[in-house]
């Protein structure tokens, strides 16, 4: 049998869980209009690759900005300048790059993107992997600072 001493301390444990997941819930809902924000650089630079549009793929990243791609567990390291040419070069392939359920981490003008991706070509998945973005936040507008991914063949959706 509970004491009248015990049911308040109950409510109140209660009461504050409640309370919590409420501030929880408002921060959360408050948050995904920036990590919109934070994202739209990623989306931009998928859509300058899918056009081979070297100056719409540079619009979204940050000069002197690097990648460090994962291949065979070797890293490949480059510019974005060398990226950029290296895409934009003409060619009769589509190529789109989609991310999933996407890992947004914000601290001021700083964030981060993790996200599992899978790479087409001609709308077939070519190779997959995950995407690390690093973005800064410059005059208000944020960019891509650096980029690694991992890149593998044993895609769950590869024909």
């Amino acid at each position: 049998m509970k004491t009248s001493s015990q049911v308040p301390l109950v409510c109140l444990i209660a009461l504050g869980t409640t309370s919590v997941f409420l501030i929880s819930s408002r921060q959360a809902a408050a948050a995904a209009p920036e990590e919109q924000a934070v994202l739209a650089p990623v989306t931009a630079l998928f859509d300058g690759m899918a056009k081979r549009d070297a100056a719409a793929m540079k619009k979204p990243l940050l000069a002197g900005g690097t990648l460090v791609l994962m291949r065979d567990g070797k890293p490949v390291q480059m510019t974005f300048e060398a990226f950029t040419d290296r895409v934009a070069r003409p060619g009769t392939t589509q190529i789109e790059e989609r991310i999933h359920d996407p890992v947004v981490r914000i601290d001021n003008d700083l964030a981060v993107v993790w996200a599992p991706f899978e790479f087409l070509v001609d709308g077939k998945v070519d190779h997959c992997g995950t995407d690390l973005f690093n973005l800064v936040r410059s005059d208000g507008k944020w960019l891509i600072a650096n980029i690694a991914d991992t890149a593998r063949n044993n895609c769950p959706n590869k024909p």
